[in-house]
């Protein structure tokens, strides 16, 4: 129970400066696939702002799937397909080449096309075309990732996405800084949605990409706020007596799970964003918290140590059937789903042991333990199901790591200095 109730009121431990993250991959798949990404050709006379062919290539790197050609062992650097010889291109040892030219069009305009190669059969796989302007040159590049994972893999690539989290800065005078930053799923481009010398906590994407959802704390108190990414406008929710917290939007957008203590002991309600009816769904003396709703908006998971330990439980919002879905372990915590509703993230522990990352194949009931460093949180899943990121330790500050769901892949997103917790990856964006 104490760690319900640290969870809900994290961040207001020791942490210093605005965090930069970059992506550091610490284990791939035993035997990642050799492709060779060439340097894309450019027609103008401007400079580019971004290398777009480096940022595919990192992005590739970084899932840990793909082993990208050094460009120093790249016998040529073809534009176009009349330049490609597979011969060569066997010689370095790529099984897929991807080649690629950018174009100036009117005022900011830019045309990017990208074209895929298998080496060993000789043949084109892929080409497309995408348009953008300089100012969306890494927006394009990530496309062109997220494009070339798919048709290598079979699983839509999630390269285009952004995530959350929560910085933290203390200062000798026993003030603070709390920032919620934006950023891409690498890190790159972090910007602060909010800034505030209280406690920032839950931050929670709507499933349309638009909106967010957060606790904020600057008034003294918990309060829950919802803000418009594209216009920064933001509203206070609510604000009850006591604990306001956990938000966590429903899949069609219209309502806020969420975790109060008005009552005296916290609750799970359900909150209509549309006539704010509010409406209580469970009611018992131990402690319900960190409501997660299931895909199709039926159901919430949440967790509560009402069995004598925190475990992760499911229920049916219409006919308020109760069931437990985890077992092992003598704490599972802070659930969440894949979008197709089949394997459930945890914070797990083992007795004993330290706080693990774990996921429960919900169809088969088998838990896999993830990770093993003992102080992990927040576990937020990439919208494809593939990577689950999470809070762990790093020395004595915090960092943002990941692991597949299937433990193959790791790696660490360190920021430059201080402390980043609460991460939350945001739906595929439109």
């Amino acid at each position: 129970m104490k760690r319900i109730v640290i969870s809900l009121w994290l961040l207001l431990v020791a942490a210093t400066a605005r965090a930069e993250l970059v992506v550091e991959v610490t284990q791939g798949v035993a035997e990642p696939s050799p492709i060779a990404i060439v340097p894309f050709g450019w027609t103008g006379g401007r400079a580019l702002p971004e290398d777009v062919a480096q940022i595919v290539s990192d992005d590739l790197k970084r899932s840990g799937f793909f082993n990208p050609l050094a460009r120093k062992a790249m016998l040529s650097f073809p534009t176009s397909e009349g330049q490609v010889f597979f011969r060569d291109w066997r010689m370095t040892g790529a099984d897929y080449l991807v080649i690629g030219r950018l174009e100036p069009g009117a005022g900011e305009k830019l045309a990017v096309t990208f074209e895929l190669y298998d080496v060993l059969k000789g043949g084109r796989m892929l080409g497309h075309r995408v348009d953008t302007d300089y100012a969306h040159l890494r927006d394009a590049a990530h496309y062109i990732a997220d494009r070339l994972f798919e048709e290598l893999t079979g699983l839509k690539g999630a390269f285009s996405t952004r995530i959350l989290y929560v910085t933290a800065e203390h200062f000798g005078n026993q003030k603070s800084r709390y920032r919620l930053q934006l950023a891409d799923w690498d890190g790159a481009r972090a910007r602060t949605i909010l800034e505030s010398g209280e406690p920032i906590m839950s931050p929670s994407w709507s499933m349309d990409g638009r909106k967010i959802v957060y606790v904020s704390f600057e008034s003294g108190r918990p309060s829950i706020y919802v803000q418009y990414l594209a216009t920064g406008k933001r509203e206070r929710i609510q604000s009850f007596p006591g604990l306001n917290g956990a938000p966590a939007w429903s899949p069609d957008g219209n309502r806020l799970a969420l975790v109060l203590s008005k009552d005296g002991n916290p609750e799970i309600y359900v909150l209509n964003l549309a006539n704010r009816e509010l409406q209580r769904i469970t009611q018992h003396y131990a402690i319900d918290t960190e409501p997660t709703w299931s895909p199709d908006g039926r159901s919430l998971y949440f967790t509560s140590d009402r069995g004598g330990q925190p475990q992760i439980y499911k229920l049916d919002l219409a006919s308020r059937q109760l069931e437990r879905v985890t077992f092992e372990g003598n704490y599972n915590a802070r659930g969440r789903l894949t979008q197709d509703g089949r394997f459930l993230a945890m914070v797990h522990r083992e007795p004993g042991a330290g706080f693990s990352i774990a996921v429960q194949d919900l169809k088969t009931g088998r838990l896999d333990v993830l990770t093993d460093e003992g102080l992990e949180e927040s576990p937020s899943i990439a919208p494809n199901g593939s990577i689950i990121i999470y809070a762990t330790q790093q020395g004595n500050r915090g960092v943002l790591a990941a692991v597949s769901l299937d433990g193959q892949v790791r790696f660490r997103m360190p920021n430059l200095s201080g402390d980043v917790r609460e991460p939350s990856w945001s739906p595929f964006l439109q």
